[in-house]
């Protein structure tokens, strides 16, 4: 029977956790996309900072059908070519001496949490278990990293959340000195914050980090979910700062598209997650690895993360001529294409009334928060693409003027 789902069969048959646009795209090629209806649309939201080299890139279609013929899925009672190649090349790239695989941003952090308590515990006993965040982070939906992460309207409401978890200030190294301590086993912080509103981390608010982190034997965690893999202008953001952690996670642009995620860590943290402590279904899936490889070693060029930087100017450039002329936004921020415009106090709370004028002049854009406009594009998009949809974007902010 033939069947062609609409936009009110989410609401039927979808659980209501989401909200999405009303157009329903089906197909995509590089920044561009096009609906049900064959309205075509430029895309600077990326599947929320995954699409790293577009929709449909060749290199990536190209190692998904080579392993499609191949093998798909073992378990981890086996292990597979991909993964190795896989763990390999992100050994080779970072300070990382060992890799945990598995399938979302959400469960590299749960491991990256889990290992650091386990570490301490195996190192200096069952006292040392303090996690310390920070408000306004965000880390996951799983119970445990949605606990960490600072926004409490995630965890309201699902009873007791785990103990030993304490939130600092991003930015604020004071704040952190007020908490840690001999029991604390590891500080865990985003580079950049992203969905709090992509605000930066200070080099000396990192490098003060580390400092504490030594001090009290604790490790320091980086989620780099959304900050990793070519999407700062670096291959990880640790990178622009000179300040190496004891573990890092990675997902979103890891595998361009494809459900893949990692933790990376040290030998010397590695061996807490022993024989049976964790464990993923489909961690090390060979269809993922062998996407997760084909990407990092397309994104990890000079060619492409140089053109990271220009095309973050080209951005700004724009967001900034926009704004002298409407006046819509405080401040622009970010780091490569992780750009964020915060609202101007008279249209705060109004970053989301953007997204659906932008929709109507065919671009896909995001918030970051009630009162920051988000946008993670392809990091090859090209410089056509983002003029012609800050051209968009313009009258969809045009439109939003109007109506205040």
């Amino acid at each position: 029977m033939s069947y062609t789902p609409t936009r009110s069969d989410f609401d039927h048959y979808m659980a209501p956790n989401y909200s999405p646009q009303k157009v329903i795209p089906v197909r995509g090629e590089g920044s561009h996309l096009w609906d049900q209806e064959g309205h075509e649309y430029i895309d600077f939201a990326g599947g929320i900072a995954v699409n790293s080299l577009g929709h449909c890139h060749p290199v990536l279609v190209d190692a998904l059908k080579a392993q499609a013929d191949k093998l798909w899925h073992l378990s981890n009672v086996y292990t597979n070519e991909p993964a190795l190649k896989l763990a390999k090349s992100l050994v080779e790239r970072t300070f990382a001496d060992k890799v945990f695989m598995c399938s979302s941003g959400g469960e590299a952090n749960e491991a990256a949490l889990k290992l650091a308590r386990r570490y301490a515990h195996d190192r200096f006993g069952e006292h040392k278990d303090k996690i310390i965040s920070f408000r306004q982070s965000f880390h996951g939906r799983t119970f445990f990293t949605v606990s960490v992460g600072g926004q409490p309207k995630y965890s309201q409401g699902f009873g007791p959340v785990p103990g030993g978890i304490l939130h600092a200030e991003f930015n604020d190294l004071d704040s952190v000195r007020a908490l840690v301590g001999d029991d604390t086993c590891a500080i865990m912080v985003e580079p950049m914050q992203g969905e709090g509103g992509i605000v930066p981390a200070t080099p000396e608010f990192l490098e003060g980090l580390r400092e504490l982190c030594d001090e009290h034997q604790a490790l320091l965690i980086f989620d780099e979910v959304q900050t990793g893999v070519g999407r700062t202008g670096k291959f990880f953001a640790y990178m622009h700062y000179g300040v190496t952690p004891d573990i890092l996670t990675s997902a979103k642009s890891l595998g361009g598209g494809f459900p893949v995620g990692a933790m990376l860590t040290t030998d010397k943290v590695a061996p807490s997650l022993a024989i049976g402590t964790h464990g993923s279904t489909y961690g090390g899936n060979a269809l993922a690895s062998a996407v997760a490889l084909a990407a990092i070693e397309h994104i990890d060029t000079p060619e492409v993360l140089e053109g990271v930087q220009k095309r973050h100017e080209l951005f700004r450039e724009h967001l900034e001529s926009i704004n002298r002329k409407y006046g819509v936004f405080r401040e622009i921020r970010g780091m490569g294409l992780l750009i964020g415009a915060q609202m101007a106090p008279e249209y705060e709370g109004r970053a989301k009334d953007i997204l659906p004028l932008a929709i109507e002049e065919g671009l896909m854009a995001l918030i970051a928060g009630p009162n920051v406009l988000r946008m993670a594009p392809s990091l090859v998009i090209p410089e056509a693409d983002i003029h012609e949809g800050m051209a968009r974007l313009e009258r969809a902010i045009a439109k939003l003027v109007a109506t205040a």
